[in-house]
């Protein structure tokens, strides 16, 4: 998924992706830990995508605090 992807999607939607995501995770590497996983780069690349949904919520979270602050003194 790609980031651009990612910051059209809401905050709540993100969190729901990053939870299966996660899980999906946990059965490649129960898979793996099988000998079932042919595909071993799929992990890396869930991984990838858990992380740049991370980071788009911490870029909006610290936007929003930003926000916050400049309304807190200019009032």
């Amino acid at each position: 998924m790609k980031a651009h992807e990612i910051r059209e999607l809401k905050t709540d939607e993100i969190l729901r992706r990053i939870e299966e995501e996660e899980s999906n995770l946990v059965d490649l590497r129960f898979s793996h830990q099988l000998k079932e996983l042919t595909n071993t780069a799929k992990m890396k690349t869930v991984k990838k995508d858990i992380a740049r949904m991370r980071t788009i919520l911490n870029e909006r979270d610290q936007a929003e605090e930003n926000k916050e602050k400049e309304e807190g003194e200019n009032a």
